[in-house]
């Protein structure tokens, strides 16, 4: 990556004269006001301490209706078979509201949603799904894949925040925790057979009946040993996928939820008990992990309903009647076994395993109605519980009961081990722990407040880069005073660039130390500052950019990811580049005419003071503001007659999905481009007077009119904000 702290490089070169809009624009409507749930606060977080052990638990009728009026004198919680005596009790309820309406997926062209990232107390649940691609067919990657754009299209919510998860994926495969569909979706179409894992292409392995083919499997006992090792690999490997998430779930409030998809967890190995003790260790942690980090995982068997007989694809001629009821027979007990490790993984954290279903989808939308609310129930635990026992803490078995007379489904906990979650935290984490354990997490980090923008472009030298503008705050470093006015701040940055399938395209990792005095200094603590990166992309696809930076004298540590889709200009297709836009008053607007490329050390010239985030990294713009904006048309068709294209172009504004605002359509002129296959088109906005403050979204549309295929019209968009 190069680095160009403190310069703004423009995308492209702004040459075509500037029309000014001045739209009237429509006052979007007055949201209503919601009755919010009561939400759990800091207090309320699930946590085991030499003072207070607290678990969550549901409760349900025998229909499968929660009941949420239950006193704490209606219930009685035991460990290890001794009652204790309940310090706390409440009911935490959840939103329960419908889904929205489907919206239209892939659709480049359909209206942009809101895609800013949520702040916690916006978040209404937290969802991770985990697709198991280590233990998953190639038939059951079908159904989860189609599964999974339906929850995507009618039951996520825009203040879920969901991830989308492979356990295979590797830490860069779009596992960022998000309300943008965008990159949801672009998660899901990596959502394929892993051939290299422990499923093959159907759910059962065919029963070969060719004789010379038992006999030689017969002979090859040793490759069968590798064979279950590899099985037992995997099966570790998935466990330990699930832990990382976990983990990263940990530091949020209230009650969060992992969902795995898999073809199964099998907990034994007939031939192998180290082997078996691995799977069990293994998932004794991760429930131990999942009860104190308040996480409740459910499972659900992708290969729905199974006959468990002989299929079409078992051979029928020449099969030996009692080896192929042998194996039968085997393969419904490793049918069963895998069921078992997913039924024990839900069960020991409070959730519940999906079997025989083969309505995936329905599947999903059973494990999101079940997350209505929830009960904290809290003791005091004796000192015997932290107790060492041979050197080792003891684990300690809960049960609930329910004293209302009724029959009644309890979920919850199903213990924990003898240690505090203090002790469970690791501490003194190193300086090169604290950046990559920013930069992989699944959440942001906002020690040191970041904002990222990756765009999309291409040139004729440099080919196809994707360029980040990474803006830091001032406020959150830390600046220490020297002689003669100079003040210093070190930091630590690294940055990495991952392919849709985890690979690593480009990385940085530096350390910087800024020196400033006077007036740049100034500046500098009050609005922050922006760090350019550039990086070559060689193929398409999508793209995430991982970001981290750490203050070296106060261990603060920001990060910030983006999410960019790179398309294959060899295609021929109509594409436009990354928007770029910044803000300005009308009266440097008029008087810079042509001139926009003045963001850099004269922006004051241009640019009016009052306004200090009007930069293309922040984008925040006060009302009756100009907003300036450009952009790159590639592939556009030439009349075979003059040789010149013929577009149109639309402004249109979105706040909430909701339009509030559409350009006229305006048409292109070409004259004084220096190449017809990459245009350059620029405009202007006037934002209203009276626009309430709030994310909005900018959309530029450009429709080629010599194309008649589908690819005529094309889009691009991005966010800004209104504020006072």
């Amino acid at each position: 990556m190069k680095r160009n702290p403190l310069v703004f490089l423009l995308l492209v070169q702004l040459a075509l004269p500037v029309l000014a809009q001045t739209p009237a624009i429509q006052k979007p409507p007055q949201p209503q006001t919601e009755q919010q749930p009561t939400r759990p606060n800091e207090e309320d977080v699930v946590r085991i301490t030499t003072n207070l052990v607290q678990v969550d638990a549901v409760i349900t009728d025998k229909s499968g209706r929660q009941i949420v009026d239950l006193r704490s004198d209606e219930i009685q919680i035991e460990e290890d078979g001794r009652q204790q005596n309940i310090t706390e009790f409440s009911y935490i309820p959840l939103d329960s509201r419908p889904a929205p309406p489907a919206e239209t997926a892939g659709d480049k062209n359909a209206p942009p949603v809101r895609s800013v990232p949520l702040r916690p107390e916006q978040v209404r649940r937290t969802i991770a799904l985990v697709v198991d691609d280590l233990g998953l067919s190639f038939e059951s990657a079908h159904y989860v894949r189609q599964a999974l754009k339906k929850f995507l299209d009618q039951q996520m919510q825009p203040d879920d925040l969901v991830a989308i998860i492979r356990t295979a994926g590797g830490i860069g495969a779009l596992q960022q925790f998000t309300s943008d569909k965008r990159l949801l979706y672009a998660a899901v179409e990596k959502v394929k057979w892993n051939p290299i894992g422990r499923a093959g292409m159907g759910a059962f392995a065919p029963i070969a009946a060719n004789p010379i083919a038992n006999a030689a499997a017969a002979v090859s006992g040793a490759e069968e040993n590798i064979d279950q090792l590899r099985q037992d690999l995997f099966t570790v490997g998935t466990l330990g996928a699930i832990n990382y998430i976990v983990r990263g779930l940990r530091g949020l409030p209230g009650r969060k939820s992992v969902l795995l998809m898999s073809d199964g967890i099998s907990l034994y190995n007939r031939s192998d008990s180290t082997a078996n003790q691995r799977i069990v260790t293994a998932l004794r942690n991760l429930t131990d992990l999942a009860n104190r980090a308040s996480v409740v995982i459910y499972t659900m068997d992708a290969r729905g309903l199974q006959p468990l007989n002989f299929t079409a694809a078992d051979s029928g001629i020449g099969m030996d009647a009692e080896k192929s009821a042998e194996d039968l027979n085997n393969r419904r007990t490793d049918f069963y076994e895998s069921q078992n490790g997913l039924i024990y993984l839900a069960q020991q954290t409070g959730g519940f395993a999906v079997r025989n279903n083969n309505d995936l989808s329905g599947g999903i939308k059973r494990v999101i109605d079940d997350q209505k609310g929830y009960y904290l129930i809290g003791y005091r635990p004796d000192e015997s519980t932290f107790d060492k026992a041979g050197g080792h803490r003891k684990f300690h078995n809960l049960k609930l009961r329910v004293t209302r007379p009724g029959k009644f489904n309890i979920r919850m906990r199903s213990g924990f081990f003898g240690v505090t979650d203090e002790e469970a935290v690791p501490r003194g984490q190193t300086r090169q722990q604290q950046l990559i354990g920013a930069l992989i997490s699944p959440f942001s980090s906002a020690g040191i407040h970041l904002r990222l923008t990756s765009l999309f472009a291409n040139d004729t030298k440099a080919g196809t880069i994707m360029r980040s503008m990474l803006h830091v705050s001032g406020r959150d470093l830390t600046f220490t005073t020297e002689p003669d006015g100079w003040h210093q701040a070190v930091f630590d940055i690294l940055a990495i660039t991952f392919g849709d399938n985890g690979v690593v395209v480009d990385q940085i990792g530096r350390t910087h130390t800024m020196r400033v005095k006077g007036a740049t200094y100034e500046k500098i603590a009050k609005d922050g500052f922006t760090y350019n990166l550039a990086v070559p992309i060689k193929k398409a696809g999508a793209y995430q950019l991982r970001t981290a930076l750490r203050d070296v004298s106060s261990e603060r540590v920001g990060s910030a990811s983006q999410f960019i889709e790179v398309p294959d200009l060899k295609k021929n297709r109509l594409t436009l580049s990354g928007l770029m836009v910044r803000g300005t008053s009308m009266q440097a607007f008029q008087k810079s005419g042509t001139d926009l490329s003045g963001h850099g050390e004269n922006a004051d010239d241009t640019v009016d003071e009052s306004d200090t985030n009007v930069n293309p990294a922040v984008r925040q713009f006060k009302p009756g503001l100009v907003m300036v904006y450009a952009l790159a048309i590639y592939n556009a068709q030439l009349d075979k007659a003059n040789g010149k294209p013929q577009l149109q172009t639309q402004l249109k504004l979105f706040r909430d999905g909701r339009e509030v605002y559409a350009g006229k359509e305006s048409v292109f002129d070409p004259a004084g481009q220096p190449d017809l296959k990459r245009l350059t088109t620029t405009g202007a906005v006037q934002l209203g007077t009276k626009m309430e403050p709030g994310e909005y979204m900018l959309q530029i549309t450009v429709t080629d009119l010599l194309r008649d295929d589908k690819h005529r019209l094309t889009s691009q968009w991005i966010d800004f904000e209104i504020v006072k």
